[in-house]
């Protein structure tokens, strides 16, 4: 599946940001003064401008998303090329292009696929009630914290779901022939026997002794190899809620205004446990089977109420609700709209009394006869009770307002005392840490280190904050984060000079020339091999399949799955680099057990998908190519502009 990913870049592209771009806004919404001047525009497509805005939004949205995806991995540099910078915007220009195509062919979504998407958010559900329904005050304001009504957002997910219907459908599509899955499928589960022979870098070290010339050419040809990176120490500040949030200290009548204006939320509504007899009647069912049915519910309630203490047993014999009958029909404890019976539902079973048996109470999916076998009153939460949670939420709500206040006054501060930091510190309450940072990100903090943001570290790199000892501006890395710093030590890059790290280069050459050897000794026995045939020196035999590689490297997995079946047996040679040399002698292909089904289906929608991806990839080039598309000039890093004329 990787291999996939790396062989359709432009597709993964596209696909990654129909999920990261949303938020982006409405086609054709556009700046007046983006209207005008083409140098805030990167692109249009069919008279629709695509922003400047727009664009580093996108592209920092991805940089954030694979930050977090890869953690100490991550590399900012992989994506400051101009080859990446392009394909943010042809992953922008493509969903324009869909955006324009949906909006033709007047695509929408239901009201119910929004509130099944809607559901489908974590988030969302994380506002769930004890009694299923949602938190509206909560819902409505957590939106408002990112500035939109439950409406503008129900907008936003309906336009989502509209712009993901074509790409499904042409997926949907996608045809896969069994007897190609039954192919791969057997290849996944062939074997191959193989014996290996390993010619060993190390193995040649001691045949290695570099020339003082030799070490010293090595030296000046990769002198970069041997730099030591600048480094700045620094002091710096972090405004966020979190750190607001340290001096915040919610009075007792804001806690009890929250209580009162949130009572809902501490309050579980009245609760019941029931059983029921169901007798199912089909929705499209005729009059005469309603008929027969209801009779049949007025058989089984005269028995009940002749002998109440059956119920259980009853039920178990004669309800058709598959998920309660061999529980004696029992529903469990349930609220009003819980159970998907309706209102006369639930009016007919919340009138009952302890241990009383109702009527027959028509609904939607048949009759039932209903037996209420415990109550719990409604319950409100007292406010001490709860307190350490309104507290908790009390102090995130007013940190984030002063947050909000604060940054504007944080931004200034930093700016106009440059000198220092102590100012911000006091007057925000905020402390003054210290670190050692280099222009790199550190794989050793945490993927989301404000001192790992890249924009950050450009800053303190700048040459105001390292020879003016400036402070830098007030960066924004996301999360509602503001760091400032103030580089106190500064060493610039240097390389060490040849007689410091001789010992370092030594290693090196010799380790290169030792597996340059193991690379030339290799290659000459394996010409030899393959004329004799020959199995000295190799060992005992093994099964590989692609599934399991019993330990060969991938290069050596891939040299043994190619060899020529026809041919055995048959010598494959792999450079492993630093490693050295490995050759293997594959002396059978051995089929694997019978394809199960499941193994079948996989294979098969591993194919679909990759058919359904490849199509999906068509079907965007020929929309792209009967747009009219624009691009203004060249891309420079979000955040510039050095955008031309240049049309296309």
């Amino acid at each position: 599946m990787l291999d996939f990913f790396r062989n359709h870049k432009r597709l993964m592209m596209f696909m990654l940001l129909l999920l990261v771009v949303p938020g982006l806004g409405f086609v054709g919404i556009q700046g007046f003064r983006g209207f005008f001047d083409e140098s805030a525009n990167v692109a249009s497509v069919n008279g629709n401008k695509i922003t400047r805005a727009e664009y580093d939004n996108a592209a920092r949205q991805q940089l954030d998303q694979a930050r977090q995806m890869l953690g100490a991995r991550f590399d900012a540099s992989i994506f400051d090329t101009p080859q990446h910078r392009q394909d943010v915007l042809e992953g922008l220009i493509q969903q324009r292009v869909l955006a324009d195509e949906t909006q033709r062919l007047h695509l929408t979504a239901s009201d119910d696929a929004v509130r099944r998407s809607l559901l489908a958010d974590p988030v969302i559900s994380s506002l769930k009630k004890p009694d299923g329904t949602i938190d509206l005050d909560h819902y409505k304001e957590l939106l408002a914290m990112q500035g939109m009504t439950p409406e503008q957002y129900d907008e936003r997910v309906r336009y989502n779901l509209a712009l993901q219907q074509l790409p499904a459908a042409v997926i949907g599509s996608a045809f896969t022939p069994k007897s190609l899955a039954q192919h791969l499928a057997e290849l996944t589960v062939q074997q191959r026997e193989v014996q290996g022979l390993m010619l060993r870098a190390s193995d040649f070290a001691s045949k290695v002794q570099p020339t003082d010339a030799q070490l010293q050419s090595y030296y000046d040809a990769h002198r970069n190899d041997f730099a030591t990176p600048a480094t700045a120490q620094i002091q710096y500040l972090v405004l966020s809620p979190d750190a607001v949030a340290a001096s915040v200290q919610p009075g007792d009548a804001d806690l009890q205004k929250f209580y009162n204006d949130n009572i809902k939320r501490f309050r579980t509504d009245e609760q019941v446990r029931a059983s029921h007899i169901l007798i199912a009647v089909p929705k499209d069912a005729n009059a005469a089977d309603r008929k027969a049915a209801q009779q049949k519910a007025e058989s089984i309630l005269a028995e009940v109420k002749a002998h109440p203490d059956q119920f259980a047993q009853i039920a178990q014999r004669a309800s058709q609700d598959p998920g309660s009958a061999s529980k004696g029909g029992d529903l469990g404890y349930f609220g009003r709209g819980m159970i998907a019976g309706g209102d006369a539902f639930d009016n007919a079973v919340f009138a009952l009394k302890k241990d009383e048996i109702s009527g027959v109470i028509q609904s939607d999916f048949g009759y039932h006869i209903v037996k209420l076998t415990d109550l719990k009153p409604a319950v409100t939460k007292p406010f001490d009770e709860v307190k350490p949670t309104i507290v908790a939420e009390v102090k995130a709500q007013q940190a984030s307002k002063l947050f909000t206040e604060a940054t504007d006054g944080f931004t200034s501060l930093v700016y106009e005392q440059s000198k220092t930091l102590q100012p911000a510190a006091d007057k925000f309450h905020l402390q003054i840490r210290t670190a050692t940072v280099t222009p790199k990100p550190n794989p050793a903090l945490p993927p989301d280190s404000p001192l790992n943001h890249p924009k950050f570290l450009e800053a303190v790199f700048a040459n105001d904050s390292v020879n003016q000892h400036n402070n830098t501006q007030a960066i924004d890395v996301g999360n509602n984060t503001l760091i400032a710093a103030r580089v106190t030590d500064f060493k610039p890059a240097a390389v060490p000079a040849f007689d410091a790290v001789k010992d370092v280069v030594r290693q090196r050459v010799v380790a290169q020339q030792a597996a340059d050897m193991a690379h030339t000794e290799g290659q000459a026995k394996l010409a030899a091999l393959q004329k004799s045939k020959a199995t000295d020196g190799f060992s005992s035999a093994l099964k590989v399949s692609r599934d399991d590689a019993q330990g060969l490297p991938p290069a050596a997995l891939s040299a043994v799955f190619k060899a020529d079946p026809q041919h055995l047996p048959a010598y494959v040679g792999v450079d492993l680099g630093a490693d050295g040399f490995a050759i293997y002698r594959v002396n059978a292909v051995i089929s694997g057990a019978a394809v199960d089904a499941p193994r079948l289906a996989a294979a098969q929608q591993q194919l679909g998908q990759i058919a359904g991806q490849a199509n999906v990839q068509a079907y965007m080039d020929a929309l792209r190519n009967r747009s009219k598309v624009k691009t203004y000039g060249s891309l420079g890093p979000a955040g510039s502009n050095d955008a031309g004329g240049d049309g296309q």
